[in-house]
């Protein structure tokens, strides 16, 4: 059987969809790197909402596939950008929803670290943002899940200079009860967050960043920089204090960062390993054995599929991610908080199946080619 698929031009095209997916086993947690996955949240489609209003959240489902991350030895990065805070999620969604997660984590045994950012306020003074962080760490810290500093919007607007950041992130960093992720979210994730570090310049927020780490190394786990420059995060990775890790947060050259070179490696926090993560999960296994050439052979073919789901603007890769875990079976629905199942087009979502499904990353590939026959009818798309 074919399918006829439309390409970014309008034309259909034909595809084979393969009939096996790959054999990808369940297994512990892995030895040679840590690795989250950052995980989306599954909307209710039965509530009545609007755009702008607060976010209906299927529970049973969204936890579901938590699960389905933990038990191939990944951990969770909860109620990061991929779960749509602050493009859908709001702050008390988010806060739920680290409640609920970090509660089933302990129930399973599976690692989790949470967002801890400012959502709940616009804007404010330097005072009120540190408070707005203040709030939302002490929640993360009493569900007993890591902390995860995310960049702030709120921050970014505020800051008058290098200064600011250091003040309110030295702040922070004192009180934690234990060591934090630092999140650097470039602008193209979210515009907002331009001039992060109190400069556009990245040499100059780079060398902010790092001064922030070094003040306070014993409260630092590790840095997850999303700059989706590959040169800059080792650059920056050589820099780290003795014992503060690198997350790779680049879903352009993740296969590269984690394999690592003779000076380092980056272990990873990836928005991208939400649909890849039984095959990342299978390719790091085969890393803890020493086998770099085979890690690679495993994670490089997934990368053309990375960048197209990230492709500008990046920040609707969350789309694509959602548009997956329908086809392979994770959700019954196509639909989004904030209905942002909308911010791709047809061609990019059947592209996505296209490169997915080659893969093998579909539990049940009759399943995801029936979904995707489903939404090419509803587009109208006939045979």
């Amino acid at each position: 059987m074919t399918i006829e698929l439309p390409d970014a031009r309008g034309r259909l095209r034909t595809y084979e969809p393969r009939t096996e997916p790959l054999a990808l086993a369940t297994g512990a947690p892995f030895t040679s790197r840590t690795v989250f996955s950052a995980a989306h949240v599954v909307a209710d489609p039965y509530a009545d909402t609007a755009p702008d209003s607060p976010a209906a959240v299927d529970w049973d489902a969204t936890l579901a596939f938590r699960r389905h991350l933990w038990s191939h030895g990944l951990g969770v990065a909860e109620a990061m950008d991929t779960a749509q805070r602050g493009m859908g999620l709001d702050w008390a969604g988010a806060a739920e929803l680290i409640r609920r997660s970090a509660a089933e984590a302990k129930a399973v045994g599976g690692r989790i670290a949470c967002g801890v950012g400012t959502d709940q306020i616009a804007s404010g003074t330097l005072a009120e943002v540190r408070a707005a962080y203040e709030e939302q760490l002490a929640l993360v810290e009493e569900s007993g899940a890591q902390a995860i500093l995310m960049a702030s919007r709120a921050l970014a607007s505020a800051a008058k200079s290098p200064d600011d950041y250091l003040e309110v992130y030295g702040h922070l960093l004192r009180q934690a009860a234990e060591p934090v992720i630092l999140h650097w979210l470039g602008p193209m994730f979210d515009p907002a967050l331009e001039g992060y570090w109190g400069s556009s310049d990245l040499d100059a927020a780079t060398d902010t960043f790092l001064e922030v780490i070094a003040a306070h190394p014993d409260k630092i786990d590790g840095i997850k920089v999303s700059l989706l420059d590959a040169g800059r995060e080792v650059a920056l990775r050589r820099r780290l204090p003795q014992g503060v890790r690198c997350y790779t947060g680049d879903d352009f050259h993740y296969p590269e960062l984690i394999a690592g070179d003779e000076q380092g490696f980056s272990h990873a926090l990836l928005g991208i390993f939400d649909p890849l993560g039984p095959l990342a999960a299978e390719a790091v296994r085969v890393l803890d054995t020493g086998n770099t050439d085979g890690f690679r052979a495993l994670l490089d073919p997934t990368v053309e599929l990375s960048r197209h789901l990230f492709q500008a603007p990046t920040r609707f890769y969350k789309t694509g991610v959602v548009f997956l875990a329908w086809l392979a079976g994770h959700q019954s629905h196509f639909a989004m908080v904030g209905g942002l199942q909308s911010a791709r087009s047809l061609p990019h979502l059947a592209r996505a199946y296209e490169l997915a499904d080659g893969l093998g990353l579909f539990p049940d590939p009759k399943l995801a080619e029936d979904r995707m026959r489903t939404l090419l009818h509803l587009y109208g798309v006939t045979p």
